[in-house]
């Protein structure tokens, strides 16, 4: 059974903190990027793999949900589970979460692997596949998360 791996931790700044008294929307957005960020070390496509290779990650696609508000000050973790992968794509689902375990957004990813030297789309190298690899053994659900592959439109009454 695979499980949520927490890959970043941290606090809401107050810098984050918009007229309505919880954090921005768009700081929910960095809070995922810093996300990719995390994921791309635990692969092993840290700033060193990125600079000696030519090769990093790209975002294509991501889908957020904002479930519930974030505050001050408050503590949150953030979790990723690997949906699927190919030899040059990951399709992540991250989790927010802040205090006492309040789930408060969840962003779906596609990201792709690109050779900075051509700037196309490149097969993940060896060990970075490897590594996605043995990610997703740990940690891809085995039940798909209800905001896995939404689509947003407004639902008309019958």
């Amino acid at each position: 059974m695979g499980t949520a791996n927490v890959i970043l931790q941290d606090n809401v700044r107050d810098e984050w903190i918009d007229y309505n008294g919880h954090m921005n929307d768009a700081e929910y957005v960095r809070v995922f990027s810093w996300g990719v960020d995390a994921f791309m070390d635990i692969i092993g496509l840290d700033e060193r793999f990125r600079d000696d290779k030519q090769y990093t990650m790209f975002t294509l696609e991501s889908h957020v949900c904002y479930l519930d508000e974030m505050k001050r000050h408050e503590p949150f973790k953030v979790h990723v589970q690997v949906i699927d992968y190919d030899e040059k794509r990951v399709h992540v689902f991250y989790e927010l979460y802040g205090k006492d375990g309040k789930r408060a957004a969840t962003s779906e990813q596609m990201l792709m692997g690109m050779d900075q030297a051509t700037g196309k789309p490149a097969p993940f190298p060896e060990t970075i596949f490897a590594a996605v690899k043995k990610l997703a053994e740990a940690h891809t659900p085995d039940e798909k998360p209800k905001e896995v592959g939404r689509v947003i439109g407004i639902r008309k009454k019958k």
